[in-house]
């Protein structure tokens, strides 16, 4: 892996590694996440709502001192265009301090929140989750080096070994009776093997350096992600922050978990896209049209995956949870019916996040999470008198807020109009939307249909479902069909039509 260079687009491969990247990052993807859901809807079976509301309280907590470990100030080592072994050595000794840091305020924070939420055994939890920061260094440096070269083969391997030791420990753990401790344990030795799998593979093999002698762009830019994922932090979390003191265990792992539920695809699949999206996105910085084709394109082909997914999964909710979860959680498939309407948005709302940071705007993103981070408590702290029902509504109306206010935030950056945004989503909402409509007709004209066993009636509206938005898709956008069968069967991306060249280009 080369360390000194400087990236340019000329390079007549750039868009296959960008689509190899695509294929081992998401593919690998996948399979992790059979792997894990596997091990997760087990372990689902075998603990209570309440461990689930347990740890959610937890991980308010790993989330906000999360933001701190410095992913910021290694996404610089991405989006600069010229990098050398001593700007590396920096960043991992900068990371190193940071992670070490967080650890020992975590340890002495631990107490202080096992007060806030009334619940002992949370001091004990948050002892041992303190050991995931020790490997964070490693992990974040060593993936950023990978992401720069487009590496991410590496990058999946790592996280597939992970994903496969944290669900045997799950299924291990849940079996012989731990308890919440099986949601602490899991995560934490699959981020260990994955930290020393990455370690390996990014070929970390030099010391650190504490002289930070030159570092002020690396801190600027990084201390601009850092502000960005302090109020994302504070925006995601809110909600369980403020219910944690009001519902009961139980309410909050129904809630926990019907988010959970519904944010699979926004937070399992979007990210590693987002990953790979970074570093493509800044090797076309200079070229202002190929920069707003490939973030149309970007938007398009995960919209046409997140739309029917989610709509889909609302009004198919009832029998989706007592088909995955058992019945014991099917108190939260209204949750998950309406939370699912709200998750399109939120997909849509993060796709603007790598794009505009690899413009060199942090700063954009840093005002649209203030914006957030302002918004959504205030909408949870008025939801939250109506319980669970009210914060799941809380979302319908936060996140179109937040999704508009982003978008006039960085339409003009990216070079994108409204009209060209709409033209993007389009294809896969309506479709999605008429398959909703169909799907939900079958369901009604079926005789006796609600009295069927609930996994015969997932599998007749799944299948209905699926029938009915190809030939939507087919019948109302031929062109985005066609370019999705050529995604499929990984035809050569140079046959993509060129963008037009801008006035700026």
């Amino acid at each position: 892996m080369s360390i000194e260079n400087e990236t340019t687009v000329s390079d007549s491969s750039f868009g296959n590694r960008v689509r190899s990247a695509v294929f081992w990052r998401s593919g690998t993807q996948i399979i992790s996440q059979m792997v894990t859901w596997g091990s997760t809807l087990a372990v689902i079976r075998l603990l209570n709502p309440a461990d689930y509301g347990i740890f959610a309280m937890t991980q308010v907590v790993m989330i906000f001192l999360t933001f701190m470990s410095g992913y910021g100030f290694a996404s610089f080592l991405v989006q600069a265009k010229k990098i050398d072994k001593f700007r590396i050595r920096q960043t991992f000794g900068l990371l190193i301090l940071l992670n070490a840091g967080i650890a020992t305020l975590q340890l002495i924070l631990a107490s202080a929140v096992s007060d806030y939420y009334r619940q002992p055994i949370i001091q004990d939890m948050l002892h041992l989750q303190a050991l995931i920061f020790l490997a964070s260094p490693f992990i974040i440096l060593g993936e950023a080096l990978l992401a720069r070269e487009l590496e991410f083969r590496k990058t999946a391997i790592a996280n597939l070994l992970s994903a496969i030791v944290s669900a045997s420990v799950a299924l291990y753990c849940a079996l012989q009776g731990y308890g919440v401790w099986t949601l602490v344990l899991a995560p934490l030795s699959g981020l260990w093997v994955r930290a020393i799998a990455i370690f390996f593979f990014a070929q970390l093999y030099f010391w650190p350096t504490f002289n930070f002698k030159g570092i002020k762009e690396n801190l600027t830019f990084g201390l601009a992600l850092l502000g960005t994922h302090m109020f994302w932090t504070i925006q995601s979390q809110s909600d369980i922050f403020i219910a944690g003191r009001v519902l009961d265990p139980h309410d909050l792992g129904i809630y926990a978990e019907a988010l959970f539920f519904t944010t699979i695809l926004a937070a399992k699949f979007i990210p590693p896209l987002n990953e790979i999206a970074f570093p493509a996105y800044a090797k076309l910085q200079s070229d202002p049209a190929s920069m707003r084709y490939a973030f149309l394109k970007a938007v398009r082909l995960i919209m046409l995956v997140a739309c029917p997914a989610y709509l889909g999964m609302s009004v198919t909710a009832g029998p989706l949870v007592a088909t995955v979860l058992g019945p014991k959680w099917l108190e939260m498939a209204p949750f998950v019916a309406m939370l699912a309407l709200a998750m399109p948005i939120m997909t849509l709302q993060i796709i603007f996040a790598p794009a505009i940071n690899a413009l060199g705007r942090p700063q954009t993103s840093l005002r649209i999470s203030m914006f957030g981070a302002f918004t959504m408590p205030i909408i949870f702290l008025i939801a939250v008198n109506w319980g669970t029902t009210g914060l799941v509504i809380g979302w319908l109306v936060a996140f179109p807020i937040l999704t508009g206010f982003t978008f006039w935030m960085c339409h003009d950056k990216i070079g994108i109009t409204l009209r060209e945004l709409i033209g993007a989503v389009a294809p896969g909402l309506s479709s999605s939307v008429a398959m909703a409509v169909g799907v939900y007709i079958v369901s009604r004209i079926i005789p006796g249909f609600e009295n069927w066993q609930v996994y015969f009636q997932l599998g007749i509206m799944v299948a209905c479902g699926g029938i009915f938005y190809a030939g939507l898709l087919w019948f109302l956008s031929p062109a985005t069909f066609k370019e999705v069968y050529s995604l499929l069967v990984r035809r050569k991306v140079e046959s993509d039509p060129a963008p037009e060249p801008s006035p700026e280009s």
